[in-house]
């Protein structure tokens, strides 16, 4: 046994120091194994740190101080003209992503592990070779690598310039004019963020709603929301070219049957991003992918059974906590093959944080006709809830989904304000696997935003043939 264990520098290698690298590596490593964890981007920190979760949180939540602030009228207040500084606003985020990337270089640096700064590739399957030059060897592997922006998808586009969403959160200043490609939750995020500090913005979307991903009822909302806002929508668009011109940057789209152009200072592309793993040679490990992204089974594991993988180079969610919990069962079940464990995406949360946010866990009504699930669906108003007008919140809806015959809640949406703290009563009620008549026996108190949810609760309640209350 220790003859073959001297064959390999270290029992599990990870390739990329994210949020889910991380999370494989000190589970790894406090499971006794030897470990190294091995980045190679200029930062450390991961995307979410870096130009994801936490700079774009920062700034929309100082861009919703803001407009708070501007309508301040409503509450009758007098706050007078609500300026802003963009280098202050720029740097108070700076200044929080430094602190939580400094964080995550600790714990990366405390001795649980090897920590190596350099680019990978395989060799073969239990081999790497780093940008230092040196090679090492390890029984395992959990990939980790993440993704990167997509690639224009027009030649002309790259020609005439664009901003990344990585490139955006490091502005000197607010372009005076913006054209944003893509309404999906990156896109929307920023479009709003832009015109809630004075950018007049266009966005375009290719499908017939933005963020089609989601609840359409729900997209709908935040379209509503945007055009009172100012901005210029236009969906059901195929983009056509761009070039530069005199007083900024042109977009040529289709929109119902015709050719349109608009101009503006800066076109932010934010039509999604692709895994990370081009360098990374994983044919040469025997790595099956598809489109890029690594093929996993519910355990992380790849077509190399040694070889795991989490995050956005392999999930088909991109998603920070998700990453943590495939990167965790990585792992797991590299130290305790006899016991694996499994991803269940059944809770599956997402949020989108415009405002109003957007918020989903499990089954949206889409995905369970898809599936051929049978459901019944209540949902409430939030203009018809005492909490939300004294916020003047009230735009969007609760929405539940649940079994017909056990009440059984499936899936739950809410749109509105801070949705996604909301949507965590209906997380917490389907870890426990709660019908909707127990959602509704639940005390809320009054008045709070969280009691919204008993309503569509007792009008499912009365509609399913499960009279289970415990």
């Amino acid at each position: 046994m220790s003859k073959r264990r001297d064959k390999f520098d270290f029992d599990v290698a990870v390739v990329g120091g994210g949020s889910g690298g991380y999370a494989a590596a000190r589970t790894a490593a406090a499971a006794g194994l030897k470990t190294v964890v091995i980045e190679g981007g200029a930062e450390v920190g991961g995307l979410c740190i870096l130009r994801g979760c936490m700079p774009t949180k920062a700034l929309l939540y100082a861009a919703e101080v803001r407009h708070l602030a501007q309508h301040g009228a409503t509450w009758g207040l007098k706050p007078g003209r609500i300026g802003f500084d963009w280098t202050r606003v720029m740097a108070r985020k700076d200044a929080m992503i430094g602190d939580f990337a400094a964080f995550r270089r600790q714990q990366l640096s405390d001795g649980r592990f090897k920590f190596l700064r350099a680019t990978a590739r395989f060799t073969d399957p239990h081999t790497l070779e780093l940008s230092t030059g040196r090679t090492l060897r390890a029984r395992h592997f959990v990939v980790t690598t993440g993704s990167v922006v997509a690639p224009a998808p027009l030649p002309s586009l790259a020609t005439a310039g664009y901003l990344t969403s990585d490139a955006a959160l490091a502005l000197p200043r607010a372009p005076k004019s913006l054209i944003v490609l893509g309404a999906g939750a990156v896109g929307a995020e920023f479009a709003q963020f832009f015109a809630r500090f004075g950018t007049k913005v266009t966005l375009l979307q290719r499908s017939g709603h933005v963020l089609k991903d989601f609840d359409a009822e729900a997209g709908a909302v935040i379209e509503k929301v945007f055009r009172r806002e100012g901005l210029k929508l236009f969906t059901n668009t195929k983009l056509l070219g761009a070039r530069r011109v005199k007083g900024g940057k042109e977009v040529t789209f289709a929109h119902t049957g015709k050719t349109r152009r608009v101009v503006a200072e800066e076109i932010l592309f934010a039509l999604g991003r692709v895994p990370n793993t081009t360098a990374l040679r994983l044919d040469r490990a025997e790595v099956r992918t598809e489109n890029g992204r690594i093929l996993t089974n519910a355990r992380m594991q790849t077509s190399a059974p040694h070889i795991f993988a989490a995050g956005d180079c392999a999930s088909p969610y991109e998603i920070v906590h998700l990453a943590v919990m495939q990167g965790e069962i990585a792992a797991h079940n590299i130290t305790t093959p006899r016991r694996p464990r499994a991803m269940d995406y059944r809770l599956l949360i997402n949020v989108v944080f415009t405002d109003p946010q957007i918020a989903t866990v499990g089954l949206t009504e889409k995905e369970a006709r898809a599936r051929g699930v049978k459901y019944l669906t209540a949902s409430y108003p939030f203009h018809d809830h005492g909490k939300s007008m004294i916020m003047e919140a009230l735009d969007g809806f609760v929405k539940l989904l649940c079994d017909p015959r056990t009440g059984e809640i499936l899936g739950g949406c809410c749109t509105g304000p801070i949705g996604g703290e909301l949507i965590h009563v209906i997380v917490a009620a389907m870890a426990r696997r709660m019908t909707v008549r127990e959602l509704a026996a639940m005390p809320h108190y009054h008045p709070t935003l969280a009691e919204i949810w008993t309503y569509p609760a007792e009008e499912l309640a009365e509609k399913t043939t499960s009279s289970r209350t415990n």
